[in-house]
């Protein structure tokens, strides 16, 4: 059984995105319904409820029973969830996902790779999301979503989304991005 993914870096750093992007996003649309892939511990769940969004629009979902029922067990809507496998036909405003990134590291347990690796170059499960997302996302709608200098990079627009980097935070080892991404107009 894997533990719940704890906060660190790449979390708080897309909770600073969400303080900032989500007030400005709420005076549009006082409704906006959103979804967070990959729960965690729930911090962003938490922001976004402390920043106003109502709670019966915000739903989680994460492919870890533990989280699933931690944040269960804070008042929020989550579904055990791989991805999008049991998000039958709902769509969302905004998909948040601070996902899995590193690249696979065979030193690293077993037990603690769901919540680190993003597959052998680091961005499968990010490629696997954004494929996902699309059926998903309202016409109008953004994803926020970490990436890490320590994984290939992702071909936003090859996969239909404009991209903008929005956030970022250097450390000693690797660099952290959070993009917004949207759907590109047929």
């Amino acid at each position: 059984m894997s533990s719940i993914y704890e906060p660190a870096e790449d979390s708080y750093l897309m909770s600073e995105v969400l303080k900032i992007e989500i007030p400005r996003l709420l005076k549009e649309n006082s409704e906006l319904k959103l979804l967070e892939v990959g729960v965690g511990s729930g911090i962003n769940l938490k922001t976004l409820l402390n920043l106003g969004v109502n709670k019966r629009n915000i739903v989680g979902s994460d492919i870890n029973p533990v989280a699933v029922e931690h944040c269960r067990d804070l008042g929020f809507k989550v579904i055990l969830s791989d991805l999008f496998g049991n998000i039958e036909g709902r769509r969302f405003d905004i998909i948040i996902f601070n996902p899995p990134y590193l690249p696979l590291d065979k030193k690293e347990p077993k037990n603690s790779r769901l919540n680190t690796t993003g597959g052998k170059k680091g961005n499968e499960l990010i490629i696997r999301f954004l494929k996902q997302s699309k059926r998903h996302l309202t016409k109008d709608g953004k994803i926020f979503l970490v990436t890490s200098s320590l994984s290939e990079d992702v071909n936003f627009k090859g996969l239909g989304y404009k991209a903008k980097e929005i956030n970022r935070k250097n450390l000693f080892f690797e660099r952290l991005f959070v993009w917004e991404l949207n759907l590109y107009s047929k």
